[in-house]
């Protein structure tokens, strides 16, 4: 254990504060039990460290990550005893999904140690509501994402931009705008940010951005899937093709008869798969309201997870609606429900319906529809219900 607080330390003298995640704010880390979970390279390690250095005292706290060769011999269990006997009271505990019954020994270790403060991360597929042990009545779980706009400026600029509400935004978005607008040119970052701003390790190796992106992604199919969702390795290519075909597409209304025969998968098992990609944190499925959206539900609409992907895994440029779009639904369902419909592009939280396009697009096509708003790209300031792109950007 000592090895391991000595990790420990180290790692705290290397955590830095120039920039810091907004999900600072909103974990609520006052709770016994936090799980904190998401795609692979959207800062969860990082944010630990930080909470680690900024509150605890060091003294007694620790962080630990289930990779580490320590835990191949030793159980996590009998170490959170060891920490409690000699006085701890936060454990930081990183990549649960890579230990083996990791549930079941943290549900104990919440059980038998109440002095125990215990947070926990893990990739996005983890299955804390329907685990065995049941964690869901005891964890507080909380879901990140990869950088918003804001967030990407922010860091980029060093500047302290606020976020929105959806509702602030819809009925306050000239003076918001032309607030930005002070502070920074947004539509001069706003291209970059969709290409390579999403993920917060672009700061760290700006050349081999996108190649790390394909390398997470390689990750997440031929590791994370067959492990937590038991995916057939001999699917894993296929699905790498489903996702360039994904990338290459215009707004992409996908025919799954179709998808099916060019990728040789079984059009159940196809259903699936994309259900578990879209827990991963790589592609998006849009639905009809009040449609059932089960495992083997067709998506009305399929998207990959966000822009950065797009640009990483597609041979030429992508087709510039798709980045909106998708742009657009990576923002929003954060903490909206966003879904299909027939008179615009998109249908928010039952009641709003938005068109995505362009600086010429206009309220032509949803004129009669209620609350209607157009997200139009490249303009700073917008008018009445025709709303800046990128100001979807400063939900979180």
């Amino acid at each position: 254990m000592e090895r391991l607080i000595e990790l420990y330390r180290k790692k705290l003298q290397t955590v830095n504060f120039d920039f810091i995640r907004g999900d600072m704010d909103t974990v609520l880390w006052e709770a016994r039990l936090i799980g904190i979970k998401g795609a692979r390279g959207i800062g969860k390690t990082t944010l630990l460290l930080q909470y680690a250095k900024r509150y605890l005292d060091p003294e007694t706290s620790l962080y630990v990550s289930l990779d580490n060769i320590w835990f191949t011999e030793n159980k996590l269990v009998d170490l959170a005893d060891h920490f409690a006997k000699f006085g701890g009271v936060h454990l930081l505990i990183d990549e649960v999904h890579k230990y083996p019954n990791w549930s079941q020994e943290i549900k104990n270790i919440y059980d038998d140690y109440p002095e125990l403060k215990v947070v926990f991360t893990g990739s996005s597929l983890l299955e804390i509501l329907n685990r065995r042990a049941d964690l869901s009545r005891r964890a507080i779980v909380h879901t990140m994402q990869g950088l918003s706009f804001r967030e990407y400026l922010n860091m980029m600029q060093r500047l302290h931009l606020p976020a929105f509400s959806l509702n602030d935004i819809l009925k306050k978005h000239v003076e918001i705008a032309a607030d930005t607008v002070q502070k920074v040119k947004p539509i001069k970052y706003f291209g970059t940010y969709l290409q390579k701003g999403y993920y917060p390790f672009f700061n760290e190796m700006d050349s081999t951005y996108h190649t790390r992106i394909q390398e997470t992604v390689n990750m997440i199919i031929e590791l994370e899937l067959p492990l937590l969702r038991g995916i057939d390795m001999a699917y894993t290519n296929k699905l790498k093709q489903l996702l360039f075909i994904i990338a290459q597409a215009v707004p992409f209304i996908p025919n799954i008869t179709k998808l099916s025969e060019r990728t040789g998968i079984n059009r159940n098992t196809l259903l699936a798969y994309l259900h578990y990609m879209g827990q991963a944190g790589l592609t998006k499925s849009i639905f009809k309201p009040a449609q059932g959206i089960g495992i083997l539900q067709k998506p009305d609409k399929l998207f990959l997870d966000n822009p950065n992907l797009m640009h990483a895994l597609s041979m030429d440029k992508p087709d510039t609606g798709n980045l909106r779009e998708t742009f657009f639904v990576n923002q929003l369902s954060k903490d909206n429900k966003v879904e299909f419909t027939d008179k615009g592009d998109f249908f928010v939280n039952k009641k709003l319906t938005f068109e995505v396009g362009g600086k010429n697009k206009t309220m032509q096509q949803i004129k009669a529809v209620k609350n209607a708003f157009v997200a139009a790209d490249n303009i700073e300031y917008g008018h009445h219900n025709t709303i800046p792109l990128w100001l979807f950007g400063f939900l979180y």
